[in-house]
């Protein structure tokens, strides 16, 4: 059995969703797919697969099979590529996500002008919301905002930036500006589900740490969507400085609450492991840390 092969079509097979899905992809008759993932089975002694007429799904055993079987594909193809020269010079394509509003505002111009600058390599940007998992998602690198969690991955730091509490002016008019955040109950808030839970609000750090109860009149699951609400004149919301820069520029929204902000969070650029990078994600992360270390001062203060 090239074991080798097996697991590429595997992987193949959990990539596209079902096994018929894996051989159309691959160009590969059904049946051979069909046996190259039974003979890996039987090989290993164990079942990696649930099976269905239209789908599949991993067994727990599958689940931690196919992580290492990404890792095993990645090193050789590694080592392919340096065999055939493609360190020589950057090329091939590199996958990239980034939060929404921070990847289209500061990631996007870095990622326009690398790819100016090297023009033998091609970028597919997700921006979302939500952590990806980059090895899952095959994903080469990625920008992230908040304290990172224990892994594996390499993190580059490029900054910090604030959250700030806000509202348009019209609204503090009305209702006034908060002096404190105990002040908040008297208010209407708008909150961004990805920054903070919709029913409190906390302040400080460590000790000093305090969590206040809010009354949030609309949720919402993007901070253009808080931002544009609160300009509207609905509430305050808390947003990340970057988010909210442009309408604070403009003089549709202004700030509160400033001395009781909490630390700042740092910006990373991470990329999974620190062993041998491929040339093209080497020339990636030199290229665009110093430019989004530049970027991050402008919006977070």
């Amino acid at each position: 059995m090239d074991r080798l092969d097996s697991m590429s079509i595997l992987v193949a097979a959990v990539d596209a969703g079902s096994l018929s899905a894996a051989a159309r992809k691959l160009g590969t008759p059904l049946a051979t797919v069909s046996r190259k993932v039974s003979d890996l089975e039987a090989h290993l002694k164990t079942r990696l697969l649930t099976r269905s007429n239209r789908q599949l799904a991993l067994t727990d055993a599958g689940r931690a099979y196919i992580a290492a079987c990404r890792r095993i594909l990645e090193d050789v193809g590694e080592a392919e590529r340096a065999a055939t020269g493609e360190y020589s010079a950057p090329k091939g394509h590199l996958t990239l996500s980034a939060p929404i509003v921070f990847g289209r505002l500061h990631v996007l111009p870095v990622v326009t002008k690398f790819l100016e600058a090297y023009p033998e390599i091609d970028i597919r940007l997700m921006l979302a919301d939500r952590t990806m998992n980059l090895v899952e998602e095959h994903v080469d690198a990625a920008i992230r905002i908040g304290t990172l969690a224990d892994s594996s991955m390499t993190a580059i730091k490029v900054g910090e930036i604030r959250r700030v509490v806000c509202a348009s002016p019209g609204y503090f008019g009305k209702r006034g500006r908060p002096r404190t955040p105990a002040d908040l109950v008297a208010h209407d808030c708008v909150t961004f589900e990805g920054l903070q839970a919709p029913e409190q609000w906390l302040f400080g750090a460590g000790k000093a740490q305090q969590a206040v109860g809010i009354h949030s009149r609309l949720a919402v699951n993007t901070a253009e969507a808080a931002i544009d609400a609160a300009v509207s004149g609905l509430g305050i919301t808390r947003v990340f400085s970057y988010q909210v820069a442009a309408a604070l520029e403009a003089g549709t929204m202004a700030l509160a609450l400033a001395d009781f902000e909490p630390a700042p969070v740092p910006v990373s650029l991470i990329h999974a492991g620190d062993r041998l990078l491929p040339l093209k994600l080497r020339a990636f992360l030199d290229f665009a840390a110093p430019r989004l270390r530049a970027a991050v001062p402008a919006v977070s203060g």
